[in-house]
Order: structure tokens, then sequence, then C-alpha cells
């Protein structure tokens, strides 16, 4: 046998050193290599830069000895997959498996939701998710440079080591999200907690071991937190401002735009356009909640312009009254007298309703609905059966 592979100037010891194993060698692959020589007490793999490395701690140091010694006088080297597997006596003793905080079993779970903000995920969800493995006696939620994340208290480690290993890496239902968010994964590692301090039931924290907890009336705003039905789907709170995600935008999408297709169905008195996580939204804000409510059945999934361009992805925000720049080109507030006036004495940001919006002077557009009294956007069907309305409009091709 080559020197390079076995090093007999180092002490025996109990932990043999095993190097260049194959990617990601698991614990079973090296016990089957080991056994035969020993009870193996422990083990540590993906030990090195390259994960390739690995120890294997004997009962007994005459087992590691023997070990050692046969496949130094081996004419076949040892291997795991096919691959020859360098072998050594290591510098320890015993194997010490430093574990971090998060890797110590505890009856607390820090969980991280990936891709959602705090808003978009409810305590009332997070119960209804981890309660599916057992009693959860309290939750509490808070916002960390990791993102929106919580602390879920069971009973015991076994549960909550039960709820990790299911959920760890899963995704919530989407029933259970927002329409707007796409998803939310879910990371898990044990928390050094054993019994969290919750002084008041709110919508950011909740222990359900104690009735006579006080309640924070305020935080538990029900405009704050999405409802939930008798079968565990989220139950939407309505509101009188709508949020419109828009997708496939192929054409521009101005304020003025939004306000013809939106006061269709009301007086829609504040406009604000905003770019978010890479895609363009708007805030709608009409006097009402019913208002807005017959907008939202009417539009969603609707495309503003034909050929599937701009479609219209709703739901109600959390907002109730918009604070907007009166006259911008992303913001419009519709609840201010005498715009014309403004328009009159030229105030800056301020069109002429009578002059062609800049955004629709692409002549393609124009010549395309050429037909339709040069209405670049689409109406939905007011009777929602599929006919074009009695005012000439193209029928709605969302």
């Amino acid at each position: 046998m080559s020197s390079s592979q076995f090093r007999y100037t180092q002490t025996p010891s109990k932990v043999v050193h095993l190097r260049n194993l194959p990617w990601e060698c698991v614990e079973e692959e090296l016990i089957d290599l080991c056994k035969r020589f020993g009870k193996i007490v422990n083990t540590k793999t993906n030990v090195g830069a390259n994960r390739n490395q690995a120890f294997v701690e004997f009962a007994e140091l005459n087992q590691a000895i023997s070990m050692v010694s046969y496949y130094a006088s081996s004419s076949e080297p040892a291997q795991i997959r096919g691959k020859t597997v360098y072998i050594q006596y290591s510098n320890r003793h015993e194997i010490v498996n430093n574990q971090s905080p998060g890797d110590v079993p505890g009856n607390v779970l820090l969980v991280t939701f990936e891709g959602v903000e705090s808003h978009d995920v409810s305590i009332d969800v997070i119960h209804l998710v981890f309660s599916a493995f057992g009693f959860v006696h309290k939750i509490a939620t808070f916002e960390k440079a990791a993102g929106f994340q919580a602390l879920v208290q069971f009973t015991d480690v076994e549960t909550a080591s039960a709820a990790r290993n299911a959920l760890d890496g899963r995704s919530i239902p989407k029933y259970l999200l927002p329409d707007h968010v796409a998803s939310c994964n879910l990371r898990m590692s044990y928390s050094a907690h054993t019994d969290l301090n919750i002084k008041f039931q709110s919508h950011r924290s909740r222990d359900y071991t104690n009735p006579y907890l006080p309640v924070n009336h305020t935080a538990m705003d029900g405009s704050m937190q999405p409802a939930l039905g008798a079968d565990g789907k989220k139950v939407e709170t309505q509101s009188n401002v709508l949020l419109a995600l828009i997708e496939n935008m192929q054409y521009a999408v101005t304020v003025d735009v939004l306000h013809t297709v939106f006061s269709a169905y009301g007086s829609v008195q504040k406009i604000a356009i905003f770019e978010k996580n890479g895609s363009t939204q708007a805030l709608i804000q009409y006097s009402d909640i019913a208002t807005a409510a017959i907008a939202k059945e009417a539009l969603e999934g609707h495309c503003i312009y034909d050929g599937g361009y701009c479609k219209l992805r709703l739901s109600y925000s959390r907002h109730t009254d918009l604070n907007v720049k009166a006259f911008s080109d992303k913001s419009r507030d519709y609840t201010l007298p005498d715009l014309s006036l403004l328009v009159g004495q030229n105030v800056p940001g301020v069109a002429d309703a009578s002059a062609p919006t800049a955004g629709w002077q692409n002549g393609q557009v124009q010549t395309q609905y050429a037909g339709y009294g040069g209405s670049p956007y689409m109406y939905p069907s007011a009777d929602h059966a599929g006919a074009s309305p009695s005012s000439g409009h193209p029928p709605y091709y969302g």
C-alpha cells in the first residue's frame, strides 16, 4: 500500500478519518463500510471544504486498529460507490458534534416565511398550519433582517420535531394566501426558547393556553387579518380600495387609463401606481365597499387591451383612504374640486383632459382599435355573459 493512503506515524485512535469520499456520502454508507470491524458509536459526515471527508468512532481502540491495519495490508482498497477511500487514524479521540442552536431540538420552532410580507400571512393561518401536528401553545410573530418570522411553541420536543420534519422547505397552501402572493416557503430551525412570554392577545401574538390574557383591541383590528371560513379557507376582508396587479404589460398603463377602466363601475376617488417586486401595481379608491366589490367582480382576470395584454389581478387593500399627490404621473386625487380650473391655469402636473394622453400616442395601438372609436382599452360585458355592452365598445377578450 502507498504511504499516502495510510499514516502510521500517528498515535492510534478510536476515531478513524476517511478521505476522498463520494459527494454527499451518507452515514449509512460509512457504517456499511466499517461495521464489520466493531461497534460504531458515532459518525460525522460531509466534513471539509469539498464535503468529501468523514470521521467514524469505534467503541474500542482495537476495533479502529483492526480496520486501519486491514486496509493497510489488503490488495483491495476501501471503496464507497466504486471510489477509493483513504483511511487513517484521526488526531482526535472522540467525535464531538458541535450543533448550532438551531439544530438542538426544542419545543419552540423559529419559522421564516419566504416571499411574503408580515401582513400577507395572518396568525390564524400560522395556527391552522401548525396545529395539524399537535396543540399549539403560543405564537409570536415579528420582522427581522431575515424577513417575516414567527416563534411557534408546542407542548414537547417530539411534536415540534414532527412539525419541522413535515413542513421545513414546504409551502403554505395557496388558498390560505392573498391572491397577489405567488408562494410562501417555510424555513425552520429550533429556538433556544422553551416558554414564550406573551403579554396580550393581538394579531402579532397569541397565547392559546390563557383565555384570560388581556386583549389589545387595536392590534386585533379585523382589517389587518383575513378571516378564515369553517373550511379553513381565507375569507378576504372587503375594502373600498382595490389593489391591482398588472400582468403582461405590453403597453403603458397610466393613471388616465386606469381611471377610464375603473370609473365605469362608479366614481373613482384616488389612484396610485407603483412598482413592487418587479411588477406594476396600483391602488384604486372608491367611495364605498359596495362599488369596489362590483368593480372587482367585473374586472378580475380581465385585460385592459385586446390580445391578453395588461391583465388585471385584483384584491382588496387594507388601506381605506390613500394619501397621494394630487396630480402626478403616478397618482391622482379626483376628490379635489375644480380640476378644470387648475388645467386652465396651467398648473404643473395637471394635463388637459381634452388632450390625448402621452402614453397613448402609439399609432399602432390607435390603428388597431380604429374600429372601436379609437379606444384602445376594453370593457367587460355589462351583463357578465360575454355580450358587448350597448355602448358599442368591443367585447372583452380577457
